[in-house]
């Protein structure tokens, strides 16, 4: 039988930072960014209010700025590894992140099967951001639901690995996760824990596991 593996992005994939800061850094709007993140990992805004402000601090981004911001940003090791096993075994491996989708997306070119963010209009930005294609912990779960139909992947044979409160539903929804580079809370319900720079090592820690 088949398994998905879910996948986080910030802090995740991305070691210590996440792709808002990482583009933001392009900008040297930097500081304004990592302040967002620590309001909505406070609890202070939700993942709206953060896709908009974030939104209207990106008023001068470019194509260039993004593709910048994703080569250059602090990747976990062999992610490229794991995925290419993942696919020889006939699994597959999914990114769904809050993050917005222009980043997300990028990942399909690195081999993961699906990879979903939070909708952003095309950049430059044109448009305003909807607050109706922003994610939250719980679309994590329905998203997991709707690649597990379309794998023919049940719920039972899905592997999730997160770190922070937004991944929190989604571990509830699978019976094996990998809380990487989480803190307590997190770690707490997740079957299996890892700190460390490395995706290789999270994931044989699961590599069998059912």
């Amino acid at each position: 039988m088949a398994r998905l593996h879910l996948l986080d992005l910030d802090g995740r994939l991305l070691l210590g930072t996440s792709a808002p800061v990482e583009i933001s850094r392009q900008l040297g709007l930097e500081a304004e960014t990592v302040a967002l993140d620590r309001e909505i990992s406070a609890g202070l805004i939700g993942p709206p209010e953060y896709a908009t402000r974030v939104h209207a601090l990106w008023a001068e981004l470019t194509e260039a700025h993004v593709a910048a911001a994703f080569e250059g940003a602090p990747w976990l090791a062999r992610i490229h590894k794991v995925w290419a096993e993942i696919r020889d075994r006939g699994d597959y491996c999914a990114v769904v992140s809050l993050s917005p989708s222009f980043f997300v997306e990028r990942l399909t070119g690195w081999d993961a099967h699906a990879a979903y963010g939070s909708r952003f209009p095309a950049v430059p930005f044109t448009q305003p951001v909807d607050p109706a294609g922003v994610l939250s912990a719980a679309a994590k779960v329905r998203i997991a639901d709707q690649l597990c139909a379309g794998f023919g992947v049940p719920r039972a044979d899905c592997v999730a690995y997160g770190d922070s409160s937004s991944d929190t539903d989604l571990f509830g929804a699978v019976p094996v996760s990998v809380a990487v580079n989480a803190d307590r809370y997190l770690s707490g319900l997740a079957t299996h824990s890892y700190m460390g720079g490395d995706l290789w090592e999270a994931y044989v820690l699961v590599r069998h596991a059912r």
